[in-house]
């Protein structure tokens, strides 16, 4: 099988970290000099109907086709053991609907529910003879019940009873609202609500510049003509000659199962010192290496992996709910079996020019890919690496722990490697389609990515 030789011997003089990180610049001013030229983002009357997002009418229109597919479906499962405020909770759940006008509308015309109050639906779980598994069996139920976007809103809450202080809060919307940044926001605003509603305090959270149809608004006005053309001219360029589909086809509504990874402090060592060295962020160092393994998987060497961004590069955004969150295609040509140092190269550029041209919603690549003839989007690996702080859900006087519950289920795609990088380390994560690699994930599992990706110092 071929091998990807990785060499780290330092290179003289800093030639490469100088110019990774001029190239770093280029682009950060590249996305800058955009949000400046973009309007203001203000609100709009609610006079008739709102536009809807791009990727929101993309999710729109899967909907219809699978209407009963749950495979958009986003969860927050969290066990709170103490003397728990049932009443602060529901107060504090219902502000965040109020506040939050994407989780009270209706689809596809943009109708907003009134902001009336919502019953934290309660389910006492104690006369059961477990009652952890029958806890376990009614979440795996509600996170494959599928939602009626016509109808609000859009967030769905349980509230499960163990034992006299014992409970499960589960909540659960959908992906047409709710992105992963979402749910850091929802975890910090529900701590602060419901400690303020448990002492009898008034709200702490100040009221929202703008709402997701404001942004949904002012995206259709901003990405079109001269400035839409711009972008699509580069992703033109980086897709035009057809990519082939990687020998990974499965059914796209097949199984998935997950895998943990804890990757050794000493290989996350020597990974960081390997993208410092040579000039590259960890994203493009562990990019790389992840290519590298579909390359030897597939035997193919034009390999494309998408990966997410925030898409929140506006100030007025960062605090809102909502489908912000954008994919980026990242098409590297592995051909002539490039030494490892070499491809660390290629892939910055890669990575590089892509977030320079990051503000092109999704949903406008897909149209674009769609109108060459011959010419179907490929979405079949994500990649991602998370290294900003993710809240975790505490309350005064709980203690407040995940509660496990079996999702495995559909996928979007065939294959997701999703990296955590912590101030304790790196962990990673995988999920695949059973019936691609059930017999194969020893390729992706930890002894072969570690030969992959440790490097040589010798």
């Amino acid at each position: 099988m071929t091998q990807l030789a990785i060499d780290t011997t330092p290179k003289s003089p800093s030639y490469q970290k100088q110019e990774g990180r001029t190239a770093l610049w280029r682009s950060v001013r590249s996305v800058v000099n955009s949000q400046r030229q973009a309007p203001p983002l203000q609100p709009v009357p609610r006079t008739g109907p709102l536009p809807l997002s791009f990727a929101q009418e993309r999710l729109w229109l899967l909907h219809q086709l699978e209407p009963e597919n749950p495979i958009y479906n986003k969860s927050i499962i969290q066990r709170l053991k103490g003397p728990l405020n049932v009443a602060a909770l529901e107060q504090s759940l219902n502000e965040i609907l109020r506040r939050h006008e994407v989780l009270r509308t209706t689809l596809p015309s943009q109708r907003l529910t009134p902001a009336q109050t919502w019953h934290l639906s309660v389910t006492d779980c104690r006369p059961f003879f477990e009652p952890e598994t029958e806890a376990r069996r009614r979440i795996s139920e509600e996170i494959q019940k599928p939602f009626d976007l016509t109808r609000g809103p859009l967030l769905r809450t349980h509230l499960l009873r163990l034992d006299t202080e014992d409970y499960v809060l589960v909540l659960i919307t959908h992906q047409i609202c709710f992105d992963d940044q979402s749910r850091g926001i929802l975890i910090q605003e529900l701590m602060a609500l419901y400690e303020a509603f448990s002492t009898g305090k008034p709200s702490p959270l100040p009221e929202l510049p703008v709402q997701y149809a404001d942004f949904a608004h002012w995206q259709r006005q901003w990405f079109k003509g001269e400035v839409l053309e711009k972008q699509l001219a580069y992703w033109r360029e980086q897709l035009s000659v057809r990519v082939p589909r990687l020998n990974l086809s499965a059914n796209r509504r097949g199984r998935a199962a997950s895998q943990t990874l804890e990757i050794p402090t000493h290989l996350y060592k020597s990974l960081r010192a390997l993208s410092q060295g040579e000039g590259v962020t960890l994203f493009v160092t562990l990019l790389a290496a992840f290519q590298t393994l579909l390359f030897r998987y597939t035997k193919q060497d034009d390999i494309l992996v998408f990966s997410s961004t925030g898409g929140r590069n506006r100030a007025e955004i960062k605090g809102l709910l909502g489908l912000f969150a954008n994919l980026l295609a990242l098409r590297t040509d592995l051909s002539g079996n490039p030494p490892f140092r070499e491809l660390l190269s290629r892939v910055r550029e890669v990575a590089l020019g892509a977030y320079s041209h990051q503000d092109l919603p999704f949903d406008k690549l897909v149209e674009m890919l769609h109108s060459v003839p011959g010419h179907a989007p490929l979405f079949q690996v994500l990649f991602v690496l998370q290294n900003a702080s993710v809240p975790s859900l505490s309350f005064s006087g709980l203690r407040v722990e995940p509660f496990r519950v079996d999702e495995d289920g559909t996928s979007q795609f065939d294959l997701v490697w999703y990296f955590k990088e912590t101030a304790e380390g790196l962990t990673a994560w995988l999920r695949y389609k059973t019936e691609l690699f059930e017999a194969a994930t020893r390729i992706f599992l930890p002894v072969p990515w570690g030969k992959t990706v440790e490097p040589r110092t010798a």
